[in-house]
């Protein structure tokens, strides 16, 4: 690089980690390029009309206590546009019957072992079980979610709780997930409390106390979950946009190459490449894809990210018309993997986000299926899967009526498997990265697979590149 050049970053994925990034770097003295490999920016994030309600085929609800995707939403412009859930309230799907979720829960880990008695979701032998906790001495090593909190609190606590919203973030499985990855606030939490029950209480504000003015009016507790009124889809659109980046889709980097000056990026077909020189690369694509960029030049990250599973998953998305659907303060179910449906998670959708329900007299319900492993679950066609959600979706709440519009969206290796060791690999694809000048790496492969933790990534990976190319003197 010589005196007269601007730096060139150039960031590999146009999701939402790799939009981030390169809006984090809008403001400095770089030229950013991002290329995608696919047709269109985004990655998992995508939104489009069902029954004319603008729904999402990916994310639909951001984590409000982490403030890295609100705060980039406020930064694109797009805060007003921000509304809360309208309920948060919902419900297991188990043993035949529809029971509600405990409150005092941590990721299906109870706090109040009566209040979890009271729902029926967990057996009299399982509350049983729990309330004679097991006092182990704290892992030395990572364990699985299942080895840990099963050997404390029994397994079936795991299968009826725990496991169904671990699979509705990862689909995944509790006896293959790292408890340190992916339940890191209790994991840190144990460390104080000699029992998991109180650990978590410890991560869950107070429960309110009984007032004996009922005429006195609480202050509305703050949103657990936003979204967009056009959809979170819209999001990757608006970063793009506000990110000034030269941004490319059907742009599929084949190689990256360290030079003496920099990187060489090789793009396109091999009958036709196209070759980019960058000072500093962000590599924000999945594991495998990264991998695979990464495996002559930096060995050492490669191999670890190779080792990162992905799951495949689809999400059926059903309208009904309003009259049609049985009236529900609930924002929707999660179904334990032990009881043999397809249906893992149902999301009434128009419950839980109110606004959606002022576009089109239908109410719309979104039915996640797909865990680790269900290959020929996810081999059957639109139609039966379709017909199978629906059946499933009926069974569960009673509706009769048939849907008056469908639509079938379909992740292939969408999410990544924070399996036990997660952290030890993330620990080591880091360190053999950041020994390497001008790269860093973002995306959800890495510290949580939300928004938020998505874009926390690329700010961090922004500020790695930054630094390294403060350090140029300005000469050759």
């Amino acid at each position: 690089m010589t005196v007269a050049e601007t730096p060139h970053v150039v960031i590999i994925g146009g999701g939402i980690a790799g939009l981030a990034a390169a809006f984090y770097l809008k403001d400095e003295p770089v030229r950013v390029t991002v290329l995608e490999g696919s047709p269109r920016l985004g990655g998992k994030l995508s939104a489009s009309d069902v029954a004319g309600v603008p729904m999402d085929e990916g994310a639909e609800a951001l984590l409000a206590r982490r403030r890295e995707g609100i705060d980039l939403i406020t930064a694109t412009g797009l805060a007003g546009d921000l509304v809360p859930a309208g309920t948060t309230s919902s419900a297991i799907f188990t043993r035949g019957a529809m029971r509600p979720l405990p409150r005092r829960q941590f990721m299906g880990v109870p706090a109040d072992l009566d209040e979890l008695a009271a729902t029926g979701v967990v057996s009299a032998d399982g509350i049983a079980r729990a309330r004679h906790e097991e006092r182990l001495a704290p892992e030395a090593a990572d364990t699985s979610v299942t080895g840990y909190i099963g050997a404390r609190l029994g397994e079936e606590i795991v299968d009826r709780l725990v496991d169904p919203l671990l699979g509705g973030v990862y689909a995944g499985r509790s006896d293959e997930l790292s408890f340190q990855a992916t339940l890191a606030p209790l994991a840190a939490a144990t460390k104080n409390h000699a029992s998991l029950t109180g650990a978590v209480a410890a991560l869950l504000p107070p429960a309110p106390a009984p007032s004996a003015d009922n005429s006195k009016k609480r202050s509305a507790p703050a949103p657990v979950f936003v979204t967009l009124t056009t959809g979170l889809g819209a999001l990757p659109e608006a970063v793009a946009k506000a990110s000034n980046a030269d941004i490319r889709t059907s742009a599929m980097v084949r190689a990256l190459e360290r030079t003496q000056a920099g990187w060489r990026l090789t793009v396109g077909s091999a009958a036709d490449p196209e070759y980019l020189l960058a000072d500093a690369v962000i590599v924000a694509a999945p594991a495998a894809p990264a991998a695979r960029l990464l495996s002559r030049t930096v060995p050492a990250a490669s191999a670890p990210l190779s080792q990162i599973p992905y799951a495949s998953m689809a999400i059926i998305t059903l309208a009904y018309r309003a009259e049609d659907f049985p009236g529900t303060q609930r924002s929707g179910y999660l179904v334990p993997a032990v009881d043999g449906r397809a249906v893992k998670a149902a999301t009434f959708s128009t419950v839980k986000w109110p606004h959606l329900a002022t576009h089109a007299p239908v109410h719309v319900v979104r039915c996640s299926v797909g865990r680790i492993g269900e290959t020929a679950l996810l081999q059957r066609d639109d139609a039966d899967l379709a017909a199978l959600a629906a059946a499933e979706l009926a069974d569960a709440t009673g509706i009769t009526a048939r849907s008056v519009a469908q639509r079938v969206t379909r992740w292939g290796g969408a999410l990544p498997q924070y399996n036990v060791g997660h952290l030890d690999r993330v620990a080591a694809i880091r360190e053999a990265v950041s020994e390497q000048p001008g790269l860093a790496v973002a995306g959800a492969a890495y510290d949580g697979v939300g928004i938020p933790a998505c874009v926390a990534t690329a700010r961090a990976a922004a500020r790695q590149v930054l630094a390294h190319l403060s350090r140029f003197d300005g000469r050759d």
